[in-house]
């Protein structure tokens, strides 16, 4: 077993790891439990009663959280059609396969979100399997495959993150800094538990969401209960 150190420790005797907590309880927890010397990032995790391999019980999506995330995220735009539109949007950066082909023999990642319009989803393909595993592959469900390439650049400044189950069905995505201030945090976790709860599949029996955790980095989790207040 890891050795505490001197800061989880003393974290963990802030609340009790049993109990589940209000989301305004909760989320002055996580901030009140963060040790690191930066602004650490706070993260909200749920366990959804899925089966992920299963088409119809797929939970994928993407949301522009109103209080934003706190992070400045870099925009590359592939695109043949869109790219004026894509610069005057304020896109970090533009091109076509030029780029595609820098990512592939450079291994070039100076950019945190990829806006890529239809026509040249066909050209990803030699990269799909460097973009899949870094969750950098654009993708209708989450607004990152569109023509409207102004509106999606717009979202992913403002604040938008994706979220997707993974095979356990788990879903973990950021809601902001340990800066932000309470009512903000509240205003982004409850905006993200009305999308999960808003995405739920049809075929899923009894309860959907079976826990759901905040914490911040290298913070402890802790328990939310949704419906105390």
């Amino acid at each position: 077993m890891a050795k505490l150190t001197k800061n989880r420790k003393k974290a963990l005797e802030k609340f009790d790891k049993k109990q589940a907590y209000s989301v305004n309880d909760a989320v002055k927890l996580a901030k009140d439990t963060s040790s690191t010397k930066f602004d650490s990032t706070v993260e909200i995790a749920f366990n959804l009663n899925i089966d992920p391999r299963k088409a119809d019980q797929q939970v994928r999506g993407a949301i522009v959280l109103p209080a934003g995330t706190g992070k400045t995220q870099r925009v590359l735009v592939l695109t043949n059609t869109k790219a004026k539109e894509a610069q005057a949007a304020g896109a970090d950066y533009v091109g076509g396969e030029d780029l595609i082909n820098k990512i592939k023999d450079e291994n070039w990642f100076d950019f945190d979100v990829i806006i890529a319009t239809p026509e040249i989803m066909a050209k990803l393909g030699p990269i799909g399997k460097i973009l899949g595993p870094k969750g950098l592959m654009p993708n209708p469900k989450t607004g990152t495959v569109t023509m409207d390439v102004a509106k999606a650049i717009d979202d992913v400044k403002k604040g938008k993150v994706e979220y997707r189950a993974d095979k356990e069905g788990n879903v973990q995505t950021i809601i902001g800094k340990v800066s932000f201030d309470d009512a903000d945090l509240v205003k982004n976790l409850n905006a993200i538990v009305s999308e999960i709860l808003k995405v739920k599949p049809q075929t899923v029996k009894g309860a959907y969401i079976t826990s759901v955790t905040i914490s911040s980095t290298m913070g402890p989790g802790i328990k939310i209960d949704l419906e105390a207040k």
